[in-house]
């Protein structure tokens, strides 16, 4: 039986562990196993920290063995995304001039899932920068996405799907600006919950500079896994206080003052660019599934939505010109300069006066999204209105990025205002995985859940699967 404990769920290793049914240090031998019999296929950790998990696991039982208070988490392995610090570890970011960038301290999501008990088993690949919906760099190559090696297994949490998707690890911590958790969510048939912004603290030692306003704005710390309590888990263990955190909130599972009328939900599918059919087909069917369950679905269009979903890139050209861009250009491989310079193509240089104004318009636009929740608590939408795009399809030049990040604007409009999205897989359409994104209000990640509970209720993906090459 331990031999499969890679396949289990966190929530199952947790309460195994506790009972005394398993050895913690049984259920990372196992996920350990798995690293080394998959990873040299799909390349998704990129820093195994074998030796520490099994000398954390040992101390896990003896926990255990002695009766001391254990956390929700206790002795369960998981996977950290290496943009983020580890005590003791190089933050490379995936660049090479960052392998030496040793932190001396665990980030505020770290820190929270070891004092949940987790176990680090290792640390997953990004691209360079964590800036392209593809996963690959010049420190430590490609991730391939186990369900077809053609296509991207998403950016840039494409280390952190890939492993949950072949059960390295039972939880996944990624990190979502611009749909970093819900797009290799999506691409590898796992879920990825990108929680409000506030709601679990962040920050990292070793950036020598703050990020620009935007970043801070949109940038969270969340969880990737192959179920909703596991993703629930995941989130809940994340999200205590940090004092390093300036906008952290302390914010309640659940808005016990808002408006129940939670049986009425929106679908959006309308928009000015063509939906692959796969996606729409994807939608359709989650809603169904939501008005068998109670649920009042009405088709419709969140406010300025391809509005939001273009300023964000502008935003981000504006601000990042003396900063990050010029840091890719001069540190970036060859790819990432590419991908970056038709990024930036597709924004617009605001200037001054314009940036002022569309940092006043992102509230505006806001505001009236919260409005729109008040009718419709709960938005179903696609992630993304195509199917995950072929590697490299960035490297296609200005008109092929404009397609991907036009067919990214679910992903976009969520990310520039803050607001709580879940990826959840639905199906799979010629061989690889599809799903939809359920959003809601700042602070309803407790709405998001109950939706994907019913949509897990009717897909079978969520156990772990071997690499189809």
């Amino acid at each position: 039986m331990t031999d499969d404990l890679w396949r289990w769920e966190a929530s199952e290793l947790a309460h195994a562990i506790k009972s005394g049914i398993i050895k913690s240090r049984e259920a990372v031998e196992a996920c350990l196993a798995r690293l080394e019999q998959v990873n040299p296929k799909i390349n998704a950790v990129v820093d195994a920290l074998g030796d520490e998990a099994l000398h954390a696991a040992d101390i896990a039982d003896r926990q255990v063995a002695s009766g001391e208070p254990l956390g929700p988490l206790h002795g369960v392995p998981v996977t950290i995304k290496i943009n983020v610090d580890v005590a003791g570890r190089a933050t490379t970011n995936g660049v090479v001039a960052f392998k030496e960038r040793i932190a001396k301290a665990d980030s505020p999501c770290v820190a929270n899932w070891r004092k949940a008990g987790a176990i680090i088993i290792g640390r997953t690949n990004v691209p360079p920068f964590s800036a392209r919906f593809f996963t690959d760099n010049a420190l430590y190559g490609r991730t391939l996405n186990p369900w077809d090696r053609e296509r991207t297994p998403g950016g840039s949490s494409g280390g952190a799907a890939a492993a949950t998707a072949t059960g390295i690890g039972a939880l996944a911590h990624g990190n979502d600006r611009a749909g970093s958790i819900r797009y290799p969510a999506y691409a590898c048939g796992v879920l990825g919950i990108r929680p409000t912004f506030g709601r679990v603290p962040t920050y990292e030692q070793t950036t020598p500079d703050e990020p620009s306003i935007t970043t801070q704005l949109t940038n969270v710390q969340g969880a990737l896994a192959r179920s909703v309590r596991d993703l629930r888990l995941g989130l809940a263990t994340m999200q205590s206080r940090d004092p390093r955190d300036p906008w952290w909130v302390r914010a309640p599972a659940q808005d016990g003052d808002a408006p129940q009328t939670r049986g009425r939900a929106a679908m959006f599918l309308n928009s000015s660019t063509k939906v692959d059919p796969a996606v729409q087909t994807a939608v359709t069917t989650a809603a169904r599934w939501l008005e068998d369950a109670g649920y009042h679905v009405e088709e419709t269009v969140p406010p300025h939505f391809e509005e939001a979903a273009r300023l964000f890139f502008s935003l981000v050209r504006t601000e990042e010109q003396a900063g990050t861009t010029r840091a890719i250009e001069q540190l970036g491989d060859d790819a990432l300069r590419r991908a970056r310079a038709s990024t930036m193509a597709y924004g617009s240089d605001l200037g001054f006066a314009g940036y002022v104004k569309a940092l006043g318009r992102r509230a505006s636009i806001l505001r009236e999204w919260l409005q729109f929740f008040e009718r419709y608590p709960l938005l179903l939408m696609p992630v993304s209105f195509e199917r995950p795009f072929p590697v490299d399809f960035d490297q296609g030049g200005d008109s092929d990025v404009a397609r991907m990040l036009t067919a990214h604007h679910p992903l976009l409009a969520v990310a520039l205002l803050g607001l709580p999205g879940l990826s959840i897989p639905t199906g799979i359409a010629d061989g690889v995985p599809v799903g939809v994104q359920l959003v809601a209000a700042r602070y309803r990640e407790d709405l998001c859940f109950g939706a994907a509970e019913v949509i897990e209720a009717h897909q079978s993906i969520g156990t772990p699967i071997d690499p189809a090459f």
